[in-house]
């Protein structure tokens, strides 16, 4: 995989990081290498949306990456109950279930953008440039 110029965080320098969730381990592990390419760090991982809310609250990352179907609570609900508790959340839909109304609900429920599986690296990087790009991340231009 290339290597892309490092994101990070303006206020401070340091590398963005993200709380991964999704319940296929290979997706999270594919997502890590991604972010490691970005100049990321993985502030916290979860395999379904009931942990992922425990998970953000433990770890404050600076975007989360959520599958939509996981067991236990489902990405979309997951994204409305951080996002009631921690309106600043940076949350990026990550799913093969590409269906418009999924999409649609998943943005009305507070997500910030929406990629669809299998990622590109190149289409994450923009996204996550974009996503971040109101607090003060360091990008290339």
């Amino acid at each position: 995989m290339k290597q892309f110029e490092a994101l990070t965080r303006k206020k401070d320098s340091q590398p963005v990081r993200y709380l991964i969730v999704d319940d296929s381990v290979f997706a999270r592990k594919s997502l890590a290498k991604m972010i490691e390419a970005f100049g990321g760090t993985i502030a916290g991982e979860a395999g379904d949306g009931l942990t992922a809310i425990t998970e953000y609250s433990r770890t404050s990352p600076d975007i989360v990456l959520m599958d939509i179907t996981m067991p236990q609570m489902e990405g979309i609900e997951a994204v409305e109950r951080i996002v009631r508790d921690h309106p600043e959340a940076r949350i990026v839909m990550v799913s093969s279930v590409g269906y418009q109304d999924n999409i649609l609900a998943a943005l009305q429920k507070g997500a910030r953008h929406f990629v669809q599986k299998p990622v590109k690296p190149d289409a994450l990087y923009e996204i996550i440039r974009y996503v971040l790009s109101d607090e003060g991340v360091t990008a290339p231009v």
